[in-house]
């Protein structure tokens, strides 16, 4: 097995891409945390898993959707008589994009 052993200069590399600030001992903790979970990782390989099926889940679910019934909505009045602005029948919210 390799050692995956993470850097705290390789933590900090991370961390500027994710514009993330972590001081000196934060590095070191998250550069050991990372290595144990690569090292975990690797360590799944070892296991023999001929003749074992891929999955998309650990349990046997099938659709679990429930069925579409068509039923009466609120009346757009209702609904818009709790709103602070209306404009055309429709709510009406601040820009946000400009």
């Amino acid at each position: 097995m390799i050692s995956m052993r993470i850097k705290p200069e390789e933590v900090d590399y991370i961390a500027a891409l994710s514009r993330l600030f972590l001081s000196e001992q934060e590095k070191n903790i998250y550069a050991r945390h990372l290595s144990e979970i690569l090292e975990h990782a690797e360590r799944l390989s070892e296991l023999d898993t001929d003749g074992v099926e891929p999955t998309a889940h650990v349990l046997p679910l099938r659709n679990i959707f429930r069925d579409d019934k068509v039923k009466p909505s609120l009346e757009r009045d209702i609904l818009l008589s709790n709103a602070p602005e209306v404009e055309n029948g429709c709510f009406k919210v601040p820009r946000i994009v400009e």
